[in-house]
């Protein structure tokens, strides 16, 4: 089931609409047999200030440590519950591009889908929602604010003033034309809750419908069994390893002659080794050949599957490089 990524400017509401998206998915899963997540800084005690770059000395900022730790949490966390089974929600600011790409690219190793959720707010109105906050934690230090403790209600963290200008600064809006920001939905700060709904159900359809793209992972992070169609470099490996092994058993004490090779295509003739006529050969020479042929021919991964990388190609190809180099060597 898919990767929901919520992006947006910090104190922009995407904690409000995570949980709105949360509860609107529950409702629809509610009597199927999948799972549903939402992690987020606050679920895995993540605070604000790993994302703050001011305590930092200049040549230090970037290589933030502290913001790194956090994304491998987050990045963690995620993988651990990403599945066929589960949907999960990212909900953070997740403002880098390469880090929703790194996202996009688990869940298509996972063969589940992916898309963004963007919270539109203005730079004005979220800087104020992040200076509301500021206040009322300079209330509580200062005792005031009592009836709001007595309450039980606690204010989310608020960022820094400079912290929240550097991440506004450093945010990386999504760009619907890249597959890893792509399907992009957005919600606004002044959509209602029936345009929320709308929302959610056209990023329902869009990643969990029945009109849904069917998600392939890339062949090269594909795993290959290892047999006559799957791993090329292990079939390479198996089939040099035979014709040397059958080199050394049926060559005999005295130098030259041939040895036959016989092709897995029986209406196939054999083919013929012949052996160098000035000496004998041996394992660590004929090791050396194999090798050398190896490193010429790793270039056929991934076309195991086209018709002259099969296996008695491999071994047609080594038996022709071995007997050229044994003519070299006369």
């Amino acid at each position: 089931m898919p990767l929901i990524i919520v992006t947006g400017f910090p104190t922009s509401g995407k904690s409000t609409r995570a949980k709105q998206l949360y509860d609107y998915l529950a409702g629809r899963i509610a009597e199927s047999k999948h799972r549903l997540h939402l992690i987020s800084d606050d679920s895995l005690s993540i605070s604000r200030t790993v994302y703050d770059l001011a305590a930092l000395p200049v040549h230090t900022r970037s290589a933030n440590a502290s913001e790194k730790d956090a994304r491998a949490s987050l990045y963690g966390a995620v993988k651990r519950v990403l599945s066929d089974r589960d949907i999960v929600i990212l909900d953070g600011l997740n403002y880098i591009k390469g880090w929703r790409y790194q996202l996009h690219c688990e869940a298509k190793a996972m063969r589940t889908p992916s898309c963004i959720l963007q919270i539109g707010c203005t730079p004005d109105r979220a800087k104020e929602v992040n200076q509301a906050r500021l206040d009322r934690r300079a209330a509580v230090e200062g005792g005031e604010a009592k009836a709001a403790e007595e309450k039980g209600e606690e204010s989310p963290e608020p960022y820094e003033q400079s912290n929240w200008d550097n991440l506004v600064f450093r945010y990386e809006e999504p760009n619907p034309m890249t597959r890893w920001d792509s399907p992009l939905f957005t919600l606004i700060w002044e959509d209602d809750e029936a345009q929320a709904t709308r929302t959610f159900e056209s990023l329902w359809d869009a990643i969990a419908g029945d009109g849904r793209k069917v998600v392939k992972p890339n062949q090269s992070t594909e795993p290959r069994g290892r047999d006559a169609g799957g791993d090329y470099l292990y079939i390479l490996d198996r089939e040099t390893q035979y014709i040397v092994k059958r080199i050394l058993e049926q060559q005999g004490e005295e130098t030259g002659g041939e040895v036959k090779v016989p092709l897995n295509d029986a209406t196939q003739d054999e083919l013929t080794v012949d052996l160098p006529t000035l000496k004998k050969l041996s394992l660590p020479g004929l090791q050396r050949h194999r090798r050398a042929f190896m490193g010429l021919n790793r270039g056929g991964i991934g076309l195991e599957a086209v018709g002259n990388m099969a296996a008695d190609r491999i071994r047609v190809l080594f038996v022709r490089y071995l007997n050229d180099a044994f003519d070299n060597e006369e």
